[in-house]
């Protein structure tokens, strides 16, 4: 077993004056910026201009940042030089975490789910409890690189580290997927072009920072990235809340708008228009089901008669919009029965929706669905919703203080003192967003469900027309009881675009809303950026420097790991481009992975001695095996791949998104069990076999829980 890194003294942090001038200059900078931009918008600067300046701006900032930042120093490259003072690794951690889906998804994840959207505010932020207390101390005392290097040393030989990169590729690059989905929609929205072309633009952005400096440039260019999604983020909440109650501070106004949203939902429930196309909607289901059970001859019925009513039309000398919309829906039909059962499955899963009050969400202050006071099936659902939440807060808490990529983040500073106080300020910058999301999501379901609903269909604002024009998925419309006004059940609307449409529904400048996208972009960077180092620091230095060539110069190994991103980076911007689900489940999925694959392996080898290597490669494999197998069973898009059919065998009425409720268990079970039947780690010197314990004197770091198990 290869013996600990020596003690080295404390790396010298970096000036601190200098970089609180080199950033508070840069926060001027972007703050000038904005108000310039805001001044050309007044005098007629197009949009599409405004769009690609925030994004090439943006973009060659973060560029110039890797670019001045570039090394070839293994330690830099990895590890920043382990300099980076608390607070700026601090900032670079909440960037790092504040990802796609915490900056894009959980305000619009709160607007659908209301109160049980608070899981992921309660797991998110709970989880950094943990890794406060539990890891980060004990895993910095290890002057390593990886999460991988740890488990190498703790349970010795290869196949503990092997086991450990594999299992760090599954849920980084599952949350990498993410992050490049949410880059292709900013893009695309920001410069108008194709989704998959503004994923790989995308892309650009982030090798430029990745592939040049590693640990160093990422760090630099992610402490820009916070100030930047700080200001997006609680600039047009702090407006909003000041045009729909004039107080700046959105969380005091939240309060008095939840209540006024209460009494509008119940306005909703019993509005005429809603009921009529509520039953609308209620008739569809039963004819969906019909041309289901008969595809061939429902798409040949359907074909005929949508060719036939366009004939009719244009004989008899139709308005072009009439003409229009019959083309369109004609074109809209399936080619084939394949794709027939594709789209009428989907289209009666909306139906199934729409039938529903408020458009299938659920009054914003009910905490759970059903009722624990109704009838049994009632009883069972509010039951199976309950669990659901605590299974998700578990799911997330667990998933937070196991990330390969966040426990990374903490060897850059110079100390173990130094790594804690980089949790307490990345609990601070992450904690204002958090407290601001929920604020977010009551304000925007205000303004959709006072100015929006109930507006004619032919004064509709422009954003509508914007964002179905882009992408039908993400926002549409349909007049379905043809009275001219829209309803809250005619209106489609994808819960991945309400931040970034939120100053457009707010009315605010587009300039609000270009620097909106810009923080989108810069949270989704970041993120994106802390996991290529990741996954390519597992396989560059992991498995090539530590198992293949232990003598490969410094050079070689740099230069492997920048390939490697630039390979892993085509790979996810390709599957990102698939839309295989929606952002908030694919980083919910990797938290789950990362929780059932090295939470107990983790906590049980720090704290416990006596957890052996058979142990925690068993315990590995058994927790992300059950993780994977009720995901891949459970999940919609994975259940279509897997060419699954049938009802889906879920375990407790527990939902996929929170499958590592099972693996965490199993994982910390496997690990006991096949520890205490198999020979305790031999306690022993890096000379030799001969036991001895590291006295308490000998290091200043000394922990009895870590001494046993390691050599001396």
């Amino acid at each position: 077993m290869p013996s600990p890194a020596a003690p080295r003294p404390t790396a010298t942090p970096l000036d601190a004056r200098r970089l609180r001038t080199l950033y508070a200059g840069f926060a001027a900078l972007l703050l000038t910026f904005v108000l310039l931009m805001g001044l050309l918008e007044r005098v007629g600067l197009s949009r599409t201009v405004m769009g690609l300046t925030f994004l090439l701006g943006t973009l060659a900032v973060y560029a110039t940042i890797g670019i001045l930042s570039r090394t070839t120093d293994a330690e830099e490259y990895y590890v920043a030089g382990r300099r980076i003072p608390p607070f700026y690794n601090g900032m670079a951690t909440s960037a790092d975490w504040m990802s796609a889906a915490s900056f894009i998804g959980l305000a619009g994840t709160l607007y659908v789910q209301g109160y049980s959207g608070l899981a992921f505010v309660l797991g998110w932020t709970g989880g950094y409890c943990l890794v406060a207390l539990l890891l980060v101390p004990y895993l910095r005392r290890f002057e390593h690189f990886t999460l991988p290097d740890f488990l190498g040393q703790r349970y010795g030989g290869h196949a503990a580290r092997l086991v450990g990169v594999l299992a760090a590729i599954l849920c980084s690059f599952t949350y990498l997927v993410a992050q490049i989905y949410g880059v292709g929609l900013i893009t695309s929205w920001l410069t108008g072009v194709a989704f998959e072309v503004g994923v790989f633009l995308g892309l650009g952005g982030i090798l430029m920072c990745s592939l040049l400096g590693g640990m160093r440039a990422v760090t630099w260019t992610q402490v820009a990235q916070c100030i930047v999604l700080m200001l997006a983020y609680t600039l047009p909440v702090m407006w909003l809340s000041v045009q729909q109650t004039g107080n700046p501070v959105p969380q005091w106004a939240y309060g008095a708008q939840l209540a006024k949203i209460t009494q509008k939902e119940a306005e909703l429930q019993q509005s005429p228009g809603e009921n009529e196309v509520r039953a609308i909607f209620s008739a569809r289901i039963g004819e969906l089901q019909r041309k289901l059970e008969q595809p061939v001859a429902a798409l040949y019925r359907e074909r005929h008669l949508a060719e036939t009513h366009l004939e009719e039309l244009r004989a008899g000398g139709a308005s072009p919009k009439a003409l229009l919309y019959a083309e369109k829906n004609l074109a809209r039909l399936p080619k084939d029965e394949a794709a027939a059962l594709r789209m009428w499955t989907a289209d009666l899963q909306e139906a199934q929706l729409k039938v529903q009050p408020l458009n299938g969400m659920r009054p914003h202050t009910q905490p759970f669905a059903g009722n624990p006071d109704g009838t049994p099936q009632q009883r069972a659902t509010f039951e199976a919703s309950r669990a659901n939440f605590l299974a998700l807060v578990f799911c997330l808490t667990i998933g937070t203080a196991a990330l390969p990529h966040i426990l990374m983040r903490y060897h850059t500073v110079p100390s173990v003192q130094a790594a804690r106080q980089s949790v307490a300020w990345s609990l601070l910058f992450i904690g204002l967003l958090y407290l601001t999301a929920p604020a977010l999501a009551v304000l925007l379901k205000f303004e959709i469900f006072h100015h929006l609903v109930g507006t004619p269909f032919d004064a509709l604002p422009a954003w509508i027309d914007h964002w179905s024009r882009m992408d039908a998925s993400l926002l549409r419309v349909e007049d379905i009881n043809q009275d001219g006004i829209l309803q809250l059940n005619e209106l489609s609307l994808n819960s991945d675009i309400l931040v970034l449409a939120a100053p457009e529904i707010g009315g605010l400048p587009y300039v609000v809303t270009c620097l909106t996208a810009a923080g989108g972009l810069a949270a989704a960077l970041s993120t994106a950026d802390g996991l290529l180092l990741t996954i390519a620091s597992g396989l560059s230095h992991d498995i090539y420097y530590k198992m293949v060539d232990p003598r490969a110069s410094t050079m070689r190994r740099v230069s492997i790991s920048k390939v490697v991103v630039l390979m892993v980076a085509l790979a996810a911007g390709y599957i990102a481009v698939q839309k295989p689900a929606d952002i908030l489940f694919l980083v919910s999925a990797a938290f789950s992975f990362a929780a059932s694959a090295f939470f107990p392996v983790l906590v049980l080898g720090i704290f416990w001695k006596r957890a052996t290597t058979a142990g925690a490669l068993a315990g590995i494999a058994a927790g992300l095996g059950v993780t994977t197998y009720y995901m891949a069973t459970t999940q919609p898009w994975l259940r279509s791949v897997l060419g699954l059919s049938g009802p889906v065998p879920l375990w407790w009425d527990i939902e996929p998104i929170s499958a590592g409720v099972f693996g965490v268990p199993v994982g910390f079970a496997v690990i006991v069990l096949v520890s205490l039947c198999t020979p305790a780690p031999r306690r022993r010197c890096s000379s030799g076999s001969i036991a001895c314990v590291i006295p308490k004197p000998a290091r200043a770091s000394y922990n009895p829980a870590l001494a046993l198990p390691y050599p001396c």
